[in-house]
């Protein structure tokens, strides 16, 4: 019987090799497409520990590819003579399940990583409320699903022949002992030698669980280069990494958790956050008078991924952003080219804006009791005591992550959606109405409101989104009109010429939009800033980059004030700035000395050390994210894409700006509608 079983084990062990071959294969595909770099002359050692760190660290999974046949094939064909007969097919199949899994989960990771410039992370989690029909749009149409699909097929064959073929190669002859006593010894070493090669597998080379593989102990030769220690986690490591490290612990903490953690972001002096019924109004502030004549109008004006680093001098060769820098180079715009947005994908920034808290990943908007109360930040419901009226203006469907119901909430008079106001014949996206076509009405229809009523816009636009499919012909993009300038590479590809096309056409528009206002409301107050930054993979390979996009590109929005009463020295010498300044900056340049209103941030009328959000930190030396310990430092004697390591600072603010919102969402008792809170007599 064991003659049986030694025999049997060996082709369990056949099938196990070809799992770790696989994953190589995903890991030097993921390196080929995506690697930053011409060449990997110079990089090779980094390649070789990237692959065997990976290798072990992937027998998370693929140690399994060897135990569940033993279990669940060896030994019961030991006791069924028939079911033996049928291991070979039976592993065959199951191999084949597994091979299928991986690549799904490859091909998984390729697209994300082509939208996040990351390997699976937390950001998964955000995508459950997405709404699917736009995922396979953008699946088929963008990330080029059907290839994947079609690739998929010989995929199939390759693998289940190669499995055959493994399962076809000789195997070990049991040997034979003159003695019992020899035998089952043999035995009992071969079952030992089972054991612990398993354990030894699957704890990544080691047999101890706590010295197995994980993020904190690849190779520091491996770790420096960002690209490559991305590289060498498993897919499905990267999943299972996901799903034991929840979006939020804020439903698990208790009160005094939260309250005390407060203590690292309160305002000097405010200690004592329990004597407040709702922490927020621990953050109260007093304006010490208008630095602005009072605007007719407030704009606040966020582009689509509207980011930074296509407005900086070294892409001034594409010429994508002269929209953006008519207002960009006016003497009464003040800039920020270093500057964090509240959230990395859009909603939570859209919500953060709105409400003046952190959505922290919690997703508020989603959540019924926001659309019933809200927190004393909210931005509309505060101008709303300076006499503003609000609008929300989308390029896209408000009903999606039902902004319909948040957005008044937060204090909105209206909230319009493009679909509606621009009419159903409207050129579209996916995600919204064409950006020029919806600002050009949106324009149109803020001219027809009374000019006597103070007013605030918040403006919202969608088109430099993918899948990139509009006609860009027709709305007047030639590429040698637009960037004579531009290296061959990038004029020449097509790919590369659709998404910056679709950024010109939006930053065009929203250019002529704010040319459009300023000229009918010229005493305005404008603030442009994106809902995030995006990572420019299509740019890294071109002979303008040609390296990995940095932390600050891929992370920092646009950010412009603008009014004929400013200039750069309205931000008091900071270089540095967030989405969460935006609101305080507002109320200490246009309300009178002694209003009250509450922001977590100060203001940027006032010197700021550091910005910390839920993602990421930002000093005027350095920007960092929370996601691991390297850093950009910044500055002109660093070069863009230079990265630093070190510990992470600023944990303690990080945790408790989440644990904030947690805490209110634990307590939507707390939460009170617009009309109350204008009531209310200002809290001390």
């Amino acid at each position: 019987m064991f003659e049986q079983f030694f025999l049997s084990m060996q082709q369990d062990i056949k099938l196990f090799l070809i799992f770790p071959i696989l994953c190589a294969i995903f890991r030097a595909v993921f390196i080929k497409v995506y690697s930053p770099y011409e060449t990997l002359k110079g990089r090779w050692n980094v390649v070789w520990h990237c692959f065997r760190y990976g290798f072990w660290w992937g027998m998370d999974f693929n140690a399994y590819a060897f135990l569940l046949p033993l279990i669940f094939v060896s030994l019961p064909g030991l006791f069924f003579t028939s079911y033996y007969a049928l291991g070979n097919d039976v592993r065959l199949w199951a191999g084949m399940i597994y091979a299928m899994v991986l690549y799904i989960a490859f091909v998984g990771k390729m697209i994300f990583y082509n939208h996040f410039h990351d390997t699976y992370n937390q950001i998964l989690r955000l995508g459950g409320k997405a709404e699917k029909h736009n995922l396979l749009d953008i699946f088929f149409h963008q990330d080029h699903g059907l290839l994947f699909i079609l690739i998929g097929i010989p995929y199939w064959w390759i693998v289940k022949f190669s499995i055959q073929a493994f399962l076809y190669l000789p195997s070990v002859s049991y040997p034979h002992f003159s003695s019992p006593i020899l035998a089952y010894g043999f035995n009992v070493i071969v079952c030992v030698a089972i054991i612990l090669g398993f354990y030894w597998f699957r704890y990544g080379g080691t047999l101890s669980h706590d010295d197995k593989p994980e993020w904190d102990t690849i190779p520091s030769i491996v770790k420096k280069d960002i690209f490559f220690a991305k590289a060498t986690v498993d897919d499905l490591v990267a999943l299972e990494q996901v799903k034991k490290h929840k979006l939020n612990d804020a439903y698990k903490h208790s009160d005094e958790e939260d309250l005390t953690s407060l203590k690292a972001i309160l305002p000097a002096g405010r200690d004592n956050i329990e004597k407040y019924p709702n922490p927020v109004y621990a953050f109260q502030h007093h304006a010490k008078g208008p630095r602005i004549s009072k605007p007719s109008h407030i704009f606040l004006l966020v582009g689509e991924s509207y980011l930074q680093q296509l407005f900086d001098p070294a892409y001034a060769c594409l010429n994508i952003t002269s929209g953006g820098k008519r207002l960009m180079n006016d003497p009464h715009t003040a800039i920020l080219t270093n500057s964090l947005s509240a959230g990395i994908i859009s909603r939570p920034s859209i919500v953060s804006l709105m409400s003046g808290i952190f959505d922290a990943g919690l997703e508020l908007n989603e959540k019924e009791t926001f659309w019933q109360g809200t927190v004393p930040t909210a931005l509309p419901l505060q101008l709303k005591k300076l006499g503003y009226t609000s609008t929300y203006w989308y390029g896209g469907n408000v009903t999606y992550g039902n902004f319909n119901q948040f957005a008044p909430a937060c204090g909105f008079d209206r909230v319009m959606t493009a679909t509606d106001f621009c009419g159903p014949h409207a050129p579209k996206t996916w995600v919204g109405v064409y950006d020029n076509v919806f600002l050009e009405k949106a324009a149109e229809l803020i001219q027809k409101d009374n000019p006597d009523q103070l007013s605030f816009h918040f403006v919202y636009t969608t088109s430099y989104h993918g899948p990139f499919k509009i006609n860009l012909k027709k709305y007047g993009y030639d590429t040698e009109a637009v960037m004579p300038n531009a290296p061959e590479d990038i004029k020449q590809s097509k790919e590369l010429q659709k998404n910056l096309g679709t950024f010109w056409l939006s930053d065009q528009a929203i250019g002529n939009f704010i040319d459009t206002m300023r000229k009918v409301y010229p005493d305005s107050l404008f603030i442009v800033t994106a809902d995030h930054a995006i990572t420019m993979t299509p740019l890294q390979k071109t002979s303008l980059m040609n390296r990995d996009c940095s932390i600050r590109e891929r992370h920092c929005p646009v950010f412009m004030l603008n009014h004929r009463d400013l200039d750069q020295s309205i931000f008091a010498g900071n270089t540095i700035g967030s989405h969460m300044n935006i609101m305080p900056t507002i109320f200490e340049l246009i309300a009178p000395k002694g209003f009250t209103y509450y922001s977590l941030f100060s203001s940027l009328t006032e010197p700021i050390d550091h910005l910390v959000s839920p993602y990421h930190w930002l000093r005027p030396d350095a920007y960092g994210t929370f996601e691991n310990n390297f850093y950009q430092p910044l500055g002109e004697n660093h070069a863009e894409n230079e990265i630093c390591e070190g510990p992470i600072p600023y944990i303690a603010e990080n945790e408790a700006w989440k644990n904030l919102t947690g805490y209110m969402v634990r307590h939507p008792e707390l939460l009170q509608s617009k009309e109350i809170l204008l009531s209310e007599v200002e809290r001390g």
